[in-house]
């Protein structure tokens, strides 16, 4: 009898434990502001950036307005332009010292139409759309975006609208978030469309004051169904699965059975 009992209670653990195992993680909405501090000249007329989380040369470039060839440059990066982590790095020169360095030429990005008067009455929207592996609705470094959806920005007073994709080829052949640079300050509001096979981690629509001179980059996770998921990728060792799940059950319903036939043996005896 005691015996019994023993096996019931190590089924009813196992099928607990495994049942546990078998749930999906819970995904936390939600969005992320990611300002960009915007750099200003020094006493020298140097104009100097501390590099923060996150940040890479292209992000820099491309909110600061400088060529990742002319930020190299002027900082002796290499090609592989690795940053650290709180490193100053010099973005260009202001006042008298601004006529001996030759001017600046950046491409516009497709999608958007530049102030006539930049930085002085616009400002630049950053958006990534990033993978959300573990569903938690922040960002980590390893989550890269996502390509195939599209990031839409529009001024509420219809002073400027535009839509890009949500990954942009750099020219190194990586992928990389749009930016929506020199557009007009305003109230906007940004929305995101996630590709086919995705579920949303996050909000997908915001909204957000511009005031002159800011760059600010929102983050929106999107995570892959459970049945891409299982299309793409086999489970990863050690995680959870659905079957574990099914599984915990399935003890679970044999080891209710042994106690109630346990039981019906001891009053028998």
């Amino acid at each position: 009898m005691k015996k019994a009992f023993s096996l019931l209670g190590c089924a009813l653990l196992a099928a607990l434990a495994l049942a546990w195992v078998g749930q999906p993680p819970a995904a936390l909405a939600g969005y992320q502001l990611t300002p960009f501090p915007t750099p200003t000249p020094g006493d020298d007329g140097r104009i100097l950036y501390v590099v923060q989380p996150g940040d890479t040369c292209w992000r820099i470039s491309a909110v600061a307005g400088v060529s990742l060839d002319q930020l190299r440059a002027l900082n002796n990066i290499g090609a592989d332009c690795v940053l650290q982590e709180g490193q100053t790095i010099l973005l260009g020169l202001a006042g008298p010292a601004q006529a001996t360095q030759a001017p600046v030429e950046t491409a516009p990005a497709a999608g958007f139409t530049p102030s006539p008067t930049p930085g002085q009455n616009s400002g630049t929207l950053c958006v990534l759309l990033y993978n959300d592996l573990n569903g938690d609705g922040i960002r980590q470094e390893e989550e890269l975006p996502i390509s195939g959806g599209e990031a839409s920005v529009t001024e509420r007073a219809a002073l400027y609208s535009g839509t890009q994709n949500t990954t942009v080829l750099l020219p190194d052949g990586t992928e990389s978030f749009p930016c929506f640079a020199d557009i007009p300050v305003g109230n906007y509001n940004i929305t995101v469309a996630i590709p086919d096979g995705y579920n949303a981690t996050t909000a997908l629509n915001v909204g957000i004051e511009l005031l002159p001179g800011d760059t600010t980059q929102l983050n929106f996770g999107a995570q892959l169904g459970s049945q891409a998921a299982a299309q793409i990728l086999p489970p990863a060792e050690g995680g959870r699965s659905p079957v574990l799940g099914l599984l915990g059950i399935a003890l679970l319903v044999v080891g209710i059975g042994v106690g109630v036939y346990s039981l019906r043996l001891g009053r028998g005896g």
